[in-house]
């Protein structure tokens, strides 16, 4: 049994990868105001803090050049 069974904690999830088109459209359900930036990150199965960082970028070209950088 490894350390991680006995502690009763499963495998954290693989990294996810999102396109600059679902990001936009992410932002874009956040900056609506009909929900929140927690909502929609609750929605989509995503983190509220990458939901926020994503906020923070406007065009899927901001998001490639950030991803560049």
């Amino acid at each position: 049994m490894s350390i991680m069974e006995s502690m009763g904690k499963t495998k954290p999830r693989p990294r996810r990868s999102f396109t600059p088109e679902f990001k936009a459209e992410t932002v874009e359900l956040c900056r609506r105001g009909d929900r929140s930036v927690g909502q929609v990150a609750k929605d989509f199965d995503l983190t509220e803090t990458a939901v926020r960082d994503w906020v923070g970028y406007r065009t899927p070209a901001d998001y490639e050049t950030a991803l560049a950088a």
